[in-house]
């Protein structure tokens, strides 16, 4: 009993934040609202004012709370699988230390809080792109298409790729090519970047009855898959040098990086080993988030 008194009184509450926090995935929405911000500098020519700083801000955090709502549902809608994965078997949701109910209450809040700001601050396009990928996200691809197709990233990865697309239409309120660029590479991307975490984590996605490529169709087929995206990725990061929307700074950036991410998937390709497909995953995080920052380098500096 006295041991109850001398904990802290704020221990139980701080956990529980910690809790919610660790369910809308801190660090994958960090790549989101970087992805996001690099479509709102390369909207606005030349240094921005302090307007569209403020703006960018209250975009990023509008972005990012609606983010968090998505995938705090998916954690929700997913709790019975990830409880079958060893990754994710930590999540509250999965240990059934958050309720349903608490959890949906939480995803709605920052769903509405986040729209709110995005149609009040921001500009109501960006509001219905935000929520469209919400939906995008949480209902089609985690409902639909995750538990019935092996093509489920493929599909799917058009919510993912949507960042810099939001980030663009906070800045100018519209859609342009050059945004439709930046989401296509990312797009093309998402397909090896989450098979290569597939292969290595094969039996885990087998024991939760996901019908990920690596099950379905094997290791082998898989690892020709990640290949072949990353040789269509390399293509489609020449694009924005191509349409003139960076110069060579971006352009070496892009080839090394891609051939990098190519090579990898080559040797994944010919010389299968869990501990290359580990590092292929992690490249492919080291890819995209140097490849976005080389053109935020290259728009200030040319």
């Amino acid at each position: 009993m006295s041991a109850t008194k001398s904990e802290p009184m704020g221990h139980p509450l701080a956990s529980k934040l910690q809790q919610f926090h660790a369910l809308t995935k801190p660090r994958v929405i960090q790549l989101i609202v970087f992805c996001a911000l690099i479509g709102m500098v390369l909207a606005v020519p030349g240094v921005p004012t302090l307007a569209d700083l403020r703006l960018a801000f209250i975009a990023c955090l509008g972005i990012w709370l609606v983010a968090g709502a998505a995938a705090v549902f998916n954690c929700l809608v997913e709790k019975g699988i990830d409880a079958k994965m060893r990754r994710t078997a930590w999540r509250a949701t999965a240990k059934g230390e958050l309720s349903d109910w608490q959890t949906l209450l939480f995803a709605a809040v920052l769903c509405a809080v986040g729209s709110w700001l995005l149609y009040v601050w921001v500009n109501p396009l960006t509001m219905w792109l935000t929520f469209a990928t919400f939906v995008g996200y949480a209902v089609v691809y985690t409902v639909i298409l995750k538990p019935l197709t092996p093509q489920n990233i493929v599909i799917g990865g058009a919510s993912g790729a949507m960042p810099p697309v939001l980030g663009w239409a906070a800045m100018t309120g519209d859609v342009g090519p050059e945004a439709l660029i930046l989401f296509l590479i990312i797009f093309l991307w998402t397909p090896p970047h989450f098979w290569a975490l597939a292969l290595y984590r094969v039996e885990d996605y087998r024991k939760s009855g996901l019908p990920m490529l690596p099950v379905t169709h094997g290791n082998e087929f898989t690892r020709l898959q990640v290949f072949l995206y990353t040789l269509v990725l390399f293509a489609a990061c020449l694009m924005p040098f191509a349409y003139g929307m960076s110069s060579w700074l971006y352009l070496a950036a892009a080839v090394v990086l891609s051939f990098g991410f190519s090579l990898y998937g080559f040797r994944l390709w010919r010389e299968y080993s869990d501990a290359l497909a580990r590092k292929t995953f992690r490249f492919s995080l080291i890819h995209l988030s140097v490849l976005f920052a080389a053109l935020l380098v290259d728009h200030y500096i040319f």
